[in-house]
């Protein structure tokens, strides 16, 4: 049996990263901001949702399938933007867009990847999304958007919750840059995680590999800088939304939804697609946890555009729960980034397997042998 194969949930997954990973890269990709309150919200939402199982229902065959925006795929369930994912594992970007292929799920890249639009789709045939945020250089987001077309990026994700970055006291407290330092202060903390003290040392240093040459210098740190002094746009609305609708003929979908009137507002601007989201707990803390606005964010929009959830999806169970109360398809950032630091690609592989067999296993015992079979009627509370 393989290293990965060894790893049974996700939780498993975890704990090998967590191993791997000096302890500021670890808690800059697995912490929140300030208190944590809304990181743990995530998962308390999901803790007290319980199933009403069919009897007797005939489930001998299954079908964990979805289709979004023309697109089949395994399961309901994507793989969120998630920025220089190089800093757990050289590989990035790349092993993920491998594995996720492998999988037939779809990927979603963040503009903010190690390896470019165009290297990550030469890796993998697809299906991938592209993701961007609102910056106030429009010229510089259409060249990205056409790029992304011309690529063949199928959809395209905005992401609408940072117009500053939020408070994350872990990064500060360690010390935390982009890309990581060795310093006297986590030499030996650092050095005792050999794998990835190499991928770090070995080759060029990497950077945001989309936004070479926008800033001076071009080095991870100087984009990064630029970034936060020059193109974040705290001034976004929906006029934004609306260019980008006209720029952009695919499928548009915003991240970072969290109230029923701003689901309205979407739906009147003409997008495809919601992702209910609250940055995984990274940005405000202080919000409630996804799924415990998803049913009125659903109830608002009425099935007429794809609602997909992230945040806090540990489990194949909270895949159906989710999809029991209005989402088409949830998504996860990081459960893949702790399985490509625990094994590369193919700890991104076993994550996606785990989620496949979890997913499977909950609809056989709850009667539902299709996704279509998953509604609020096989929910309940449980007592308070």
């Amino acid at each position: 049996m393989g290293r990965s194969e060894q790893l049974i949930n996700i939780e498993d997954v975890r704990r090998l990263a967590r191993r791997r990973l000096p302890r500021a890269v670890y808690e800059f990709v697995s912490g929140g901001a300030e208190d944590e309150v809304t990181l743990g919200a995530n998962r308390t939402g999901f803790a007290g949702i319980a199933f009403r199982p069919r009897a007797l229902v005939g489930v001998e065959t299954r079908d964990t399938s979805v289709e979004l925006f023309g697109d089949r795929i395994a399961m309901p369930l994507l793989l969120d933007p998630a920025g220089l994912a190089r800093i757990v594992r050289r590989e990035g970007e790349l092993a993920v867009a491998r594995a996720a292929h492998a999988a037939n799920v779809i990927y979603t890249l963040s503009i903010g990847s190690s390896y470019s639009i165009e290297e990550v789709a030469k890796a993998s045939a697809g299906p991938l999304w592209a993701q961007i945020y609102m910056w106030r250089d429009r010229d510089l987001i259409a060249s990205i958007i056409e790029r992304a077309r011309l690529a063949g990026y199928r959809a395209l994700c905005v992401t609408i919750d940072v117009p500053v970055h939020g408070n994350r006291e872990r990064d500060r407290r360690n010390g935390m840059t982009i890309p990581p330092r060795i310093t006297a202060r986590n030499f030996w903390d650092a050095a005792w995680r050999l794998r990835w003290l190499r991928d770090q040392l070995i080759g060029e240093r990497f950077t945001f590999a989309n936004l070479t040459g926008v800033a001076p210098g071009g080095s991870a740190v100087d984009i990064g800088t630029y970034q936060e002094r020059e193109l974040y746009k705290p001034g976004s609305d929906w006029s934004d939304i609306a260019w980008l609708r006209e720029i952009w003929n695919g499928p548009l979908l915003i991240k970072g939804i969290m109230s029923a009137d701003d689901a309205r507002r979407a739906l009147d601007h003409g997008v495809d697609g919601l992702i209910i989201s609250n940055h995984g707990g990274r940005q405000l803390d202080g919000l409630p946890g996804t799924i415990d606005v998803l049913p009125r964010i659903s109830a608002a929009v009425r099935g007429q555009l794809a609602i997909l959830l992230d945040g806090g999806i540990r489990r194949g169970s909270d895949v159906v729960k989710a999809i029991a109360l209005g989402a088409a398809a949830c998504m996860i950032g990081r459960p893949y980034l702790w399985g490509l630091a625990a094994d590369g690609e193919a700890g991104v592989t076993r994550v996606l397997e785990i989620f496949r067999q979890e997913i499977d296993r909950t609809m056989a015992l709850m009667g539902c042998p299709r996704v279509s079979d998953l509604d609020p009627s096989v929910l309940e509370r449980f007592p308070a």
